[in-house]
């Protein structure tokens, strides 16, 4: 008997059929596989996950899995997504959810574990993450089901589907997105969509599958360092103070929002004051929701939808009717960071040297051949080994703390342009480093910044210069004449220490 579609609280937009194959209705559960939005709260494919187990009236298993093989795996990332996963274990216990944490200790162990899952399953909802190997994974995965899968999108306010083309600056995304956005305002996910939802509970999973791919140890999800010294992957990536999950998230959102939201505009820029939200790590590995944080900033603002502009000016500022850091503040967690889920949910190649615009990538070519005032190859720029110390900061940070302050990361990204052989070589230097290190690395918003430094989103500069031709231009002196450096450059000196781990 075939299952009827359940009424869809979750926008149609924001869903996407992987496969053509049917939902089994005398399945034994419903399966979301939690793949890239990694929480609990505020969360498109939970929801979606939840409404076919009311309609099909089946228990829910999430099942949330750790490769130790994919891409710069490293007891860094390894640690802060375990911080998630041990959180949304104790989160999920209280629910009416069987919660399947999985954690691969050796390579290709948890092959299988999927379609054993899918034999079982009436339908499988997962994540639609635009980045990284998730894509290619999620559509072999449906290639193989046996049974409807489902992808949705809760990665921005914005479905990424609405946008109908590429945008190449900011400024024309942002002005479709104030056509655009106010309806989807309306359309924002359920804050928990498990409460006063009443499943029947699986009591476990069959002993075939948990003998072979049993729920990880606690000592694992807690990250001992002995534990992940363990697993096949790079241990030379320390972990750092940063913990994941999204407790500490809401922590840093609160801290934000209630402290330096209203300071953002001013003083963004100027590493010393500190004022960055510092949520970037925690929205690339999907331990908190833009919904979420959206919802935070309205709510210290007392703002309302009646107060938006109805002009789409395609102005950073005036169009929320916010205070002006809230509005600088939301221009970069909306129009910056989803014109990069754009880019990447329509440019196969997004990451590629040959996806810039024509204009870039005629003045980079143009001066390959200019002599550079320094070379430095990859080890060096990795050790922050170069003659400027400036930069060399720049580097001990993202080494020791796994992220970069905002303005710094720009002047790394432009000096590692000037220092390399070629801008093909600068930009795999910069994809290497920032995605072996950085915690909000291998994300379409770090794709954006990367590509920013060679043309991307931007426009010709003059005068025209050596190496850069007419792509922006910045300097090291300039950066300590603007901005408030002193306590930042004291902070990640090399005497500064060693990295934490």
């Amino acid at each position: 008997m075939k299952a009827a579609k359940p009424e869809k609280r979750v926008p149609e937009i924001r869903i996407t059929p992987l496969n053509a194959d049917s939902i089994r209705a005398d399945g034994a559960f419903v399966l979301y596989w939690m793949t890239a939005f990694r929480r609990a709260r505020f969360n498109f494919s939970l929801e979606r996950a939840v409404e076919w187990a009311e309609e099909l009236r089946k228990p829910l298993v999430i099942l949330e899995a750790l490769r130790c093989d994919y891409p710069w795996a490293s007891d860094r990332m390894h640690a802060f997504v375990l911080d998630g996963m041990r959180e949304n274990r104790k989160t999920f216990e209280k629910r009416s959810v069987l919660y399947h944490p999985y954690v691969e200790e050796e390579r290709h162990a948890g092959k299988g574990l999927l379609e054993s899952l899918a034999r079982l399953a009436c339908v499988i909802v997962t994540d639609d993450y635009p980045a990284f190997f998730l894509p290619r994974m999620i559509r072999h995965a449906a290639s193989r089901a046996g049974i409807r899968m489902e992808a949705v999108d809760s990665n921005g306010i914005l479905p990424m589907k609405v946008a109908d083309r590429v945008f190449s600056t900011a400024y024309s995304f942002r002005r479709f997105l104030q056509k655009n956005l106010p309806d989807h305002l309306k359309r924002a996910p359920l804050e928990d969509s498990l409460v006063g939802v009443t499943l029947a509970r699986l009591p476990g999973l069959p002993a075939e599958v948990l003998n072979r791919w049993p729920a990880a140890r606690e000592e694992l999800l807690k990250a001992d360092p002995s534990h992940l010294a363990r697993l096949p992957m790079d241990h030379s990536v320390n972990t750092v103070e940063a913990r994941g999950g999204a407790e500490a998230a809401g922590q840093k959102l609160s801290a934000f929002v209630e402290k330096h939201l209203t300071l953002y505009h001013e003083l963004r820029n100027h590493p010393d004051e500190d004022v960055c939200s510092g949520l970037s790590p925690y929205l690339h590995f999907g331990h908190i929701s833009s919904h979420e944080i959206f919802a935070r900033v309205i709510d210290q603002e007392a703002w309302s939808p009646a107060l938006l502009v109805q002009k789409a000016s395609g102005q950073r500022s005036g169009w929320w009717s916010m205070s002006e850091g809230a509005e600088a503040f939301l221009d970069q967690v909306i129009t910056w960071r989803e014109l990069g889920f754009n880019m990447c949910s329509r440019v196969e190649g997004y990451d590629r040297f040959e996806s810039l615009p024509e204009w870039a990538l005629k003045e980079l070519r143009g001066h390959a051949g200019d002599p550079r005032p320094y070379l430095y190859p990859l080890e060096d720029f990795e050790a922050a080994r170069t003659h400027d110390e400036l930069w060399n900061c720049a580097q001990r940070q993202l080494l020791r703390e796994g992220a970069v302050h905002n303005y710094p990361r720009m002047l790394w990204g432009k000096k590692i342009l000037e220092w390399s052989r070629s801008p093909e070589e600068a930009l795999d230097i910069m994809i290497e480093l920032n995605n072996k290190y950085g915690l909000d690395g291998r994300d379409p918003n770090s794709y954006t910044g990367i590509f920013w430094i060679l043309g991307r989103y931007d426009r010709p500069w003059v005068p025209e210069r050596p190496v850069f031709g007419r792509i922006r231009y910045m300097s090291s002196a300039s950066t300590l004449r603007k901005l408030r450096l002193q306590e930042y450059m004291a902070r990640h000196s090399e005497r500064s220490g060693p990295w934490r781990s």
